[in-house]
């Protein structure tokens, strides 16, 4: 090949950004751990579980994948509610691709219309949780979304991986031309110090009681690693003792399964705090970093 030949060749190279939104628990997470193979979100069954944006970067030899895993849209009820909402509704703009994340075994309602409204053309729609859902219900939400402006419909399982190969298939082929924005060996940009915060607001989540979800924050105070000293933060002096539980034993059980999730030999101290009504003052959720 002449240098005048190479110099005309055209990048082959693919690489851009896609954002996935929906509803509270729609398996956004779930959806992005299976595409990446490792765990970069963290997961529960409660909703907001995700409060920031989360990147997990793929990166293939002739591709790169950025994703980006946003809050669930919902009618915010305090001033936590409003941010997280704010932050979803940023992850639509200046991305390449625009996921709409549906729960399969949910029905399609006006909290799925609203986001709706909002999604630029070419969207593609995802329906997860397939490796659970009745084909019926599958078919609801392909047939509810059938009218929208949207480039494709995938059914996707985030914990089989069903349907996943397709999804990135086409993804791959929406995005520009264009070079490798992060390292072959990273992962995600999520910081390590946040990271570990997110592990052990995951772990009380399992635990938490209905009230609690919410109330809770994470936040780590001192790294002098493999030493780790993580605030635990609640609303309410009841709060706090649920947290604890029973002789340290709920506290207790939520470091060892954290510890099980990082290298060995890292000590996790936890500590819970009253900070009154914190979801519902700005200047908190801001400094929390939400």
């Amino acid at each position: 090949m002449t240098d005048a030949e190479a110099t005309n060749e055209e990048p082959k190279h693919r690489s851009g950004f896609v954002s996935l939104v929906g509803r509270p628990n729609a398996g956004k997470s779930t959806l992005l751990n299976q595409i990446l193979g490792q765990k970069v979100s963290i997961v529960s069954d409660k909703p907001q579980t995700t409060r920031t944006q989360i990147r997990g970067v793929l990166t293939k030899p002739e591709f790169q994948l950025i994703f980006v895993d946003t809050p669930g849209i919902h009618k915010p009820r305090s001033a936590l509610g409003s941010s997280l909402n704010a932050t979803a509704a940023a992850a639509t703009n200046s991305v390449d691709v625009v996921c709409f994340v549906l729960d399969a075994t949910a029905p399609y309602g006006r909290g799925d219309e609203f986001i709706a409204k909002s999604l630029p053309s070419n969207a593609v729609v995802v329906v997860t949780k397939a490796d659970i859902a009745k084909p019926e219900q599958v078919l609801n939400q392909l047939s509810a979304t059938s009218e929208l402006d949207a480039n494709a419909w995938f059914p996707v399982s985030g914990k089989t991986g069903e349907g996943v190969d397709p999804l990135i298939e086409h993804l791959r082929a929406r995005l520009p031309l264009g070079p490798q924005f992060y390292p072959e060996d990273m992962i995600t940009d999520v910081p390590d110090a946040f990271w570990v915060a997110e592990l052990v607001r995951e772990q009380l989540l399992a635990v938490a009681r209905q009230e609690l979800p919410h109330s809770i924050a994470t936040r780590v105070t001192e790294w002098e690693w493999p030493r780790v000293r993580c605030e635990i933060l609640v609303e309410r002096e009841s709060q706090k003792a649920m947290v604890i539980g029973k002789g340290g034993e709920t506290l207790k059980k939520a470091g060892t399964a954290v510890r099980r999730q990082l290298p060995e030999g890292v000590f996790i101290e936890l500590f819970v705090r009253v900070e009154k009504n914190w979801q519902r003052r700005p200047a908190s959720v801001t400094e929390l970093g939400y």
